[in-house]
């Protein structure tokens, strides 16, 4: 098998692909011959290092890689619900970069006859953030006004399309004039082209009496303001730092990670109660415990995509030789949907 190895924190360049052992199911696994693997923004920040739940699960050298699909190549003892040949999505914490996975059962769905393996592969760890930062956290109700920050991305195209599906009023924020229609055709009633409109003032004209929820992966360009943008009762959730690294650079700059860190609003608990407010922060890896909850999540998600409720994300494939250009291309900024490694 071939797998993306990182030995140790940096650059693209620490992107190795290395072969090793084909690995064979034991009790309660299936292996994958694996056809396209999901690049996520969570893989450039274990690649540099950053990432403390890498360190805390599996540390030096890791292999990047949160979701794949693909086709069954062998199970084994005690699995009766897949077979060699059949379509799969699955997710795993970290090592889906690799070739052929074994993994636990209960890690994979079947994929619908009518999904592209190409974008089945970006579609689990996008709609599972969204699905539970707007059901499991917020309890999302018809008629609630959503702000979503870089509504043209992965997740934020999967918020849109969720938020709009439990019927509420959503405002998009995009980055530039050729994301304004990504972020239309996910259903936002509207888009604010922050390149070419000062955002706060769009955003009050939009819902002049303040928001219900926020979702914010930014970090301290918006945390500050994405809050004070709450009405009472509303919710700022937060599951990123992306403005903390440098757009366009593959390394960590440590002077604007440090002033990122120092400009990051630090929420007053006594003042929050008197505002009532919220914030809710998570972190999708931390989730693997609670497998039930991935499964309530997907089943719900996958009825959705069948039944043409949900569209699967716009998706650039990369080949698999190229990983570190997908790192690159994510850095920069300027792509839409998802990108995804093609084996």
């Amino acid at each position: 098998m071939r797998k993306v190895i990182v030995h140790r924190p940096g650059g693209v360049e620490r992107l190795v692909i290395e072969e090793a052992a084909t690995p064979s199911p034991g009790a309660g696994e299936v292996c994958v011959r694996v056809s396209h693997a999901g690049v996520n923004f969570a893989d450039l920040v274990v690649r540099m290092g950053l990432y403390k739940s890498a360190r805390r699960y599996v540390g030096w050298p890791i292999t990047p890689g949160f979701e794949f699909t693909g086709t069954v190549e062998s199970v084994g003892s005690d699995v009766g619900s897949f077979h060699t040949g059949d379509r799969v999505v699955g997710i795993t914490r970290f090592g889906g970069y690799a070739s052929q996975l074994c993994l636990p059962a209960v890690q994979l769905l079947p994929l619908p006859d009518a999904v592209e393996l190409a974008h089945g592969a970006g579609f689990p760890v996008a709609f599972l953030t969204a699905w539970y930062a707007l059901h499991e956290l917020c309890r999302l109700r018809p008629g609630h006004h959503v702000l979503v920050h870089s509504a043209a991305g992965g997740v934020g195209g999967a918020l849109v399309q969720l938020a709009k599906r439990a019927g509420a009023h959503v405002v998009g924020v995009v980055g530039s004039a050729e994301k304004v229609a990504v972020a239309a055709a996910c259903g936002a009633d509207v888009v604010i082209d922050k390149s070419q409109t000062p955002l706060w003032t769009a955003v009050e004209r939009a819902v002049p009496d303040g928001f219900h929820v926020v979702l914010d992966a930014n970090g301290a360009e918006t945390l500050r303001e994405s809050y004070r943008h709450l009405r009472s009762t509303g919710r700022l959730v937060v599951y990123g730092f992306h403005s903390m690294l440098k757009r366009g650079s593959d390394r960590l700059d440590l002077l604007r990670a440090a002033i990122g860190w120092l400009r990051t609003p630090r929420f007053d608990p006594m003042a929050m109660v008197d505002d009532n407010k919220a914030v809710l922060c998570f972190n999708l890896s931390y989730l693997f415990d609670e497998l039930p909850l991935f499964h309530e999540a997907m089943r719900d998600l996958m009825a959705a995509l069948a039944s043409g409720a949900l569209k699967v994300p716009r998706v650039t494939t990369v080949p698999f030789a190229d990983v570190r250009e997908a790192h690159r291309l994510l850095h920069s900024g300027t792509t839409v949907g998802k990108i995804v490694l093609e084996l």
